[in-house]
């Protein structure tokens, strides 16, 4: 396969990457790895690890060991070209903003379907949730602390200043929440 018909996704260079920093791997490490790092912020069906290797060996990015023996397991590394192509790909900006999918979020827009009460239940809890990711990212950073991962722990801190906004806004929201439309209130009599 030659690289004008190849189509690389996000899970593509998610896959190279993660191989390129832990060295080979089975598709089960990808997952295990993902799961502690990159699912935090950018979250995709993992199932996707299993596939996608084998995918980028065909194409030349990772070179393909099966065992002989024990379970078979398969084990990819990174090829020249894959570690070419995840550098190029790191280094161009895509220049796209930021894309937030949260479903709490959509409820606060469609909250005029719900009673006040309602509404300070789910600011509640959303509080509650970005405590305790607050937590785990406190955890994840005690973990790796002088590690020499810099570079890799900078969206860890992206994640806790988002987290500590969205706790201070759902906070907002269950102290003082938004009025209903008029019409909203008269509907809910």
């Amino acid at each position: 396969m030659n690289n004008d018909q190849l189509r690389l996704s996000a899970t593509s260079y998610l896959v190279l990457g993660l191989i390129g920093l832990r060295g080979p791997s089975t598709p089960y490490d990808l997952k295990r790895a993902a799961g502690r790092s990159i699912s935090y912020f950018w979250p995709f069906p993992h199932s996707q690890l299993y596939g996608e290797p084998a995918r980028l060996a065909e194409a030349g990015l990772l070179n393909e060991e099966r065992e002989d023996g024990g379970r078979r397991r398969v084990v990819y590394s990174l090829t020249d070209k894959g570690r070419e192509t995840l550098s190029d790909w790191a280094k161009h900006p895509r220049g796209e903003a930021f894309e937030m999918r949260d479903m709490a979020v959509l409820q606060l827009f469609f909250s005029e379907f719900i009673s006040e009460d309602e509404l300070v239940a789910l600011a509640r809890d959303q509080v509650g949730v970005y405590q305790r990711r607050l937590e785990v990212y406190n955890e994840i950073e005690q973990h790796n602390n002088d590690k020499g991962r810099e570079r890799r722990m900078a969206p860890l801190q992206l994640g806790v200043r988002m987290a500590r906004v969205l706790v201070k806004f759902w906070e907002e929201v269950a102290q003082d929440p938004p009025p209903a439309p008029p019409t909203a209130r008269a509907k809910r009599r």
